[in-house]
């Protein structure tokens, strides 16, 4: 019992090292070669994992492997646009100028159901209303809006709107942020007094965050139960 746990453990963190090293997208945002190797990992680790007569360097190395594939993949999909367009597939136009495309939605298997349930995830009710839905590589559909039904912008109303940064985590449940405050150029003895007008200290805060526009969120921590 204590060799499969010790064999999960190490799996585990190796199927989570390597994860990571494939990059930050969703699961519904992956290409298709990313899935295939998402899935062959989480199957190969597992037969290890609760075979113990099978030795651990069987998952290992394959995992390895199919890591390595990913990089040349990817490396390949930055360098050639004919190899992704195979590889990856390219997006495709199911409505254009408000009409559907038939032809289109037929050669990706896309039924019209399917196109008004991905327009309603969009807050797109009604056909008429789209002018280009665009079918992406990941699977997604971006939507643009006919002119009439777009939102409008200060720019439509000839204004320019006041410039706003991001904003920035400076104390998370009583930890200060001193790459955050580098950041900013400020220390903790200016976040300390920035606190005070709360009356409260830094590290009894369970959030302090400053926006975008200069303001300051704080909130304390409620007291231990």
């Amino acid at each position: 019992m204590i060799l499969i746990f010790v064999r999960t453990i190490f799996l585990y963190l190796l199927v989570l090292i390597v994860m990571r090293f494939m990059g930050k997208r969703e699961i519904s945002q992956l290409q298709p070669f990313e899935l295939v190797i998402s899935i062959m990992i989480a199957d190969l680790a597992t037969t290890p994992m609760s075979e113990t007569g099978i030795p651990i360097l069987y998952g290992i190395i394959p995992i390895l492997g199919l890591l390595m594939m990913h990089i040349m993949i990817s490396i390949i999909n930055l360098k050639s646009i004919r190899i992704r367009e195979i590889i990856c597939g390219k997006p495709r136009i199911l409505m254009y100028r408000g009409k559907i495309d038939e032809k289109a939605m037929r050669k990706e298997n896309f039924t019209i159901n399917e196109l008004q349930e991905r327009l309603r995830v969009n807050g797109i009710f009604n056909l008429e209303d789209v002018e280009y839905a665009i079918l992406e590589t990941s699977g997604q559909i971006t939507v643009i809006p006919k002119p009439a039904k777009r939102g409008t912008t200060p720019e439509d109303f000839g204004m320019e709107p006041e410039y706003v940064g991001m904003s920035y985590d400076l104390v998370i449940d009583g930890k200060v942020m001193t790459d955050n405050l580098q950041k900013l150029g400020k220390d903790y003895n200016w976040l300390k007094k920035q606190v005070e007008k709360f009356h409260i200290e830094p590290e009894e805060a369970l959030v302090v965050v400053l926006s975008g526009n200069g303001s300051i969120f704080c909130q304390k921590k409620m007291p231990n139960t």
